[in-house]
């Protein structure tokens, strides 16, 4: 689990990089962001406050904040399995029905084709 951390407030950015000193990462490798202040970006992130709208509430421990970021990684993590899934399926299902298409095309031809040869047969008999 790679994290990044980008707090306004001097001494909790301080105090995230010990907690998460062998996890931290830059902002364009990480799995997830930790912020003390609510921006809405691409990039998942738990937000650190005070207030009981916060990921994580201080004070925190290094226990809560690891146990934390566990629970909301394995949640990215498992959305991500279902999207890549879906992806997936949707590939297989394009891919099936282009496969029903051609079928459909090689049959519609193959009678056109005997058409046309009784249609000359016809003609010179």
């Amino acid at each position: 689990m790679k994290v990044a951390v980008q707090c306004e407030s001097a001494l909790l950015q301080r105090s995230l990089e010990l907690f998460l000193q062998g996890n931290l990462s830059s902002l364009k490798q990480c799995d997830l962001v930790i912020r003390d202040r609510k921006i809405m970006d691409s990039y998942h992130t738990l937000y650190i406050s005070g207030t009981d709208e916060s990921d994580i509430k201080k004070p925190f421990s290094r226990s809560q904040l690891y146990l934390t970021l566990e629970n909301f990684y394995k949640k990215i993590s498992g959305m991500q399995s279902v999207q890549a899934f879906e992806e997936e399926r949707d590939a297989d299902t394009s891919t099936k029905d282009f496969r029903l298409l051609e079928e459909k095309i090689d049959q519609l031809s193959q009678e056109y084709k005997k058409s046309i040869i009784q249609a000359v047969k016809a003609f010179y008999e």
